[in-house]
C-alpha cells in the first residue's frame, strides 16, 4: 500500500480501502485456488497491483470507457484499473473458469460496480470496446487478430482506440511484426524497484 501511496496521489478514502483489502482478499483466495504464486504474493503489491497501474501512467481513461482486460488470470490488470477508474466499464475474460470465479468474487467483495467476469475466450466476447488490455498472455499478433473486430471505431480518449500490453523484456520483433504504429513506455521511467526495469507497457493504435 505504501507503494502505491508515493506513487498515485488523489485518490479518494474508498479507493485507498479496496486497494488495501486486496492482498487479505487473495491470499485467502489463493489458499483455496492458485491463481497467483507463493513466491509472487509476497511482493503482492509490486508485482501485481503496481505493476498494473502502470497503464495508469500513460494514459487516463475518460469516463464511459469501455475497457477489455484478455486472460485476465487473477484479474490484473483488470481489477487495480477497476478500483483506480470507478466511472470506466471493464470486462475481464479467461479461458480457465476458477480464476474467473476468484475475480468475480473479489469484484463482488469490493463493490466493484463497474466490472463483469466472464468464463470465456476473447474472440467470443459480445459489444464493442474501446481498449485491450492484456498481460504477456500470448504473442501479441495472435491476440490481435482476436480481438480486433471488438475495438470500436468512435474514439474518446486523448490516445486513440487500442491495445495496452504490459510485457517484460525484449519485445522489438514481437511487435515489429505488426506492421502497426506503436508506443514503448518503460515502466523503470515511473517505478524505481528492480522489478520494473525490464518492464514495458506497450501502445498498439488500432488501425
Amino acid at each position: 500500500m505504501e507503494e502505491i501511496q508515493n506513487y498515485f496521489e488523489g485518490l479518494n478514502s474508498q479507493q485507498y480501502a479496496q486497494f488495501q483489502q486486496l492482498e487479505k482478499l487473495y491470499k485467502e483466495w489463493n489458499s483455496q485456488i492458485n491463481v497467483i504464486s507463493r513466491k509472487d504474493m509476497e511482493h503482492f503489491y509490486e508485482r501485481h497491483v503496481l505493476h498494473a497501474l502502470g497503464i495508469c501512467k500513460v494514459i487516463q481513461f475518460t469516463a464511459g470507457t469501455r475497457v477489455l482486460d484478455v486472460g485476465t488470470g487473477g484479474g490484473f490488470p483488470g481489477i487495480p484499473l477497476a478500483i483506480f477508474f470507478p466511472e470506466v466499464d471493464f470486462v475481464l475474460v479467461d479461458s480457465i473458469g476458477k480464476k474467473i470465479k476468484v475475480v468475480q468474487a473479489v469484484a463482488d467483495t469490493l463493490g466493484l460496480t463497474n466490472v463483469k467476469a466472464y468464463h470465456q475466450r476473447a474472440e467470443q466476447v459480445e459489444g464493442k470496446f474501446d481498449f485491450v488490455v492484456s498481460r504477456a498472455v500470448t504473442k501479441a499478433e495472435r491476440l490481435v487478430n482476436w480481438v480486433k473486430p471488438k475495438l470500436s471505431k468512435e474514439h474518446k480518449n486523448d490516445k486513440s482506440n487500442g491495445f495496452l500490453f504490459l510485457k517484460g523484456g525484449d519485445i522489438a520483433d514481437e511487435f515489429a511484426v505488426l506492421n502497426a504504429y506503436f508506443e514503448t513506455y518503460s515502466l523503470s521511467s515511473y517505478f524505481k524497484s528492480e522489478f520494473f526495469e525490464t518492464k514495458k507497457l506497450i501502445y498498439l493504435k488500432s488501425q
